[in-house]
């Protein structure tokens, strides 16, 4: 059975920082690539980051030089270190792994909040 878990969200104050964890199990975890979403209300998901490799991310402009996406395939996790958050970062976050490896799958976690709020 698949499962993506996704922690570390929470309530943080304009500027402050936060770290995602996705810890996921039931899969080949080095053949997927990883990546986060989010979906504020009212809005549609939009991709924030996803990672191939160390050397292979992709960031969405809004988030470019404030977040950091990495990967730990010994551990099956994948983070999303998030720095200078503003209100605008206020979503709902949702892990991805995405491969075409064989046949394409994908799957989602079930999402964790993050507030950005004073």
């Amino acid at each position: 059975q698949v499962q993506l878990v996704e922690s570390g969200g929470g309530l943080v104050q304009p500027g402050g920082s936060l770290r995602l964890s996705c810890a996921t199990s039931g899969i080949i975890f080095p053949i997927y690539t990883m990546g986060w979403y989010r979906q504020a209300p009212g809005k549609q998901r939009e991709l924030v980051a996803s990672i191939i490799s160390a050397s292979n991310t992709n960031y969405a402009d809004s988030v470019k030089g404030r977040f950091t996406i990495s990967r730990d395939n010994a551990r099956a996790t994948a983070y999303l270190q998030m720095n200078s958050l503003n209100p605008e970062d206020t979503a709902v976050y949702y892990c991805n792994a995405h491969t075409t490896f064989g046949r394409a799958r994908d799957y989602w976690g079930q999402g964790t909040q993050v507030t950005v709020s004073s």
